[in-house]
C-alpha cells in the first residue's frame, strides 16, 4: 500500500510541474512590419514587407512549441492598421512583442547592419531594452553588425502594454545586406538566432 501511495504521490509531482511549466512558457508576438499596399522600403521589386514576413515565417517554423508560444501578427500579405496592431498585442498580453523592420538610406546607400528600438514612453522600458540588447547581440554578426538600441517614440512602443523591441534587421539599400537579408541561409540565421535570444 505504501508503494502505491508512494507512486501516487509521484505521479502528482509530476503533473503538477508540468502544468506549471505549461503555465511559465513565454508568449511571444512576431510582428512583420507593413503588408498589403503597405510595403514598407523598395529596392527595384524586392519589398521590406516580403522580406520580414519570410523571416517571421521562419522563426514561427523553427521554434518549439514546449519551449515558447509564437503568435504571428501577420503570416499573409494583408494590411494591418497600426492601431489594430497594437489592439491585438494588448489583448494577447505577451511577455515579448519582436517588431520586424528593414531599414533604407536613399543618401547612403553604404549604410549598413541592425539596429534595435525601445521607448521610454513604454512602461516596460527597461525590460524591453534588455531584450534589445539580447536580441542584437544574438543576431548580429560578421554579416549584419550591430548599430546598438535606439529610442524612438514609434506608436507601437509607445502604446503596447508590455515590453517590445523594433528591431531594423539590416539595409534593403546596401548591397550586402540585402544580399544575406534575402538568401535562404541569411533568413535562416536571423531566424535561428532570434528564437535562441527569446526562448
Amino acid at each position: 500500500m505504501k508503494k502505491i501511495l508512494s507512486l501516487l504521490s509521484l505521479c502528482a509531482v509530476v503533473v503538477l510541474l508540468s502544468f506549471t511549466s505549461l503555465n511559465n512558457k513565454k508568449l511571444i508576438v512576431i510582428d512583420a512590419g507593413h503588408g498589403g499596399v503597405d510595403h514598407g522600403a523598395k529596392v527595384d521589386e524586392l519589398y521590406e514587407k516580403d522580406v520580414v514576413e519570410q523571416i517571421s515565417k521562419k522563426i514561427f517554423e523553427k521554434h518549439d512549441p514546449s519551449k515558447v508560444e509564437i503568435v504571428l501578427l501577420r503570416d499573409t500579405d494583408n494590411n494591418i492598421e497600426l492601431t489594430d496592431r497594437i489592439k491585438r498585442i494588448n489583448e494577447l498580453n505577451p511577455d515579448l512583442v519582436v517588431s520586424l523592420h528593414a531599414n533604407f538610406n536613399s543618401s547612403n546607400k553604404n549604410q549598413s547592419g541592425i539596429e534595435a528600438y525601445v521607448s521610454e514612453n513604454n512602461s516596460h522600458h527597461q525590460q524591453s531594452t534588455e531584450e534589445a540588447r539580447k536580441l542584437l547581440e544574438a543576431v548580429s554578426n560578421e554579416n549584419l553588425k550591430s548599430r546598438g538600441v535606439k529610442q524612438a517614440n514609434f506608436l507601437i512602443l509607445r502604446k503596447s502594454n508590455c515590453p517590445i523591441v523594433l528591431l531594423e534587421l539590416g539595409f534593403l539599400s546596401d548591397e550586402n545586406d540585402r544580399n544575406y537579408l534575402t538568401s535562404e541561409a541569411g533568413q535562416n540565421e536571423i531566424a535561428t538566432n532570434i528564437l535562441k535570444s527569446i526562448q
